[in-house]
């Protein structure tokens, strides 16, 4: 079983209405590398230059890759990740 990445309702437009996309891939950096492969739209909306951008907090069932290696954590076939962007306003 691939790893699977949860696609939030603002960037489903990205990967043709997924709520899920499976992806291959070791670390998180990778399955995310995966995704912008197969849907290469989303890619600005994750990245600018090459670094992830700020809003965007990535999951790894349920735990915040900040607190594990960052884009360097692993990842396993079934697990996880969840991309949840930030919300402000007021």
């Amino acid at each position: 079983m691939p790893v699977r990445i949860e696609i939030p309702t603002p960037l489903r437009e990205h990967t043709a209405g997924k709520t899920e996309v499976e992806v291959a891939g070791s670390t998180v950096q990778e399955a995310l590398a995966d995704l912008v492969k197969k849907h290469p739209t989303i890619g600005p909306k994750l990245f600018n230059d090459g670094k992830l951008r700020p809003y965007i907090n990535i999951f790894l069932n349920d735990e915040d890759i900040r607190y594990l290696d960052e884009m360097q954590t692993v990842v396993k076939d079934g697990q996880l990740v969840a991309l949840i962007p930030a919300v402000a306003g007021g």
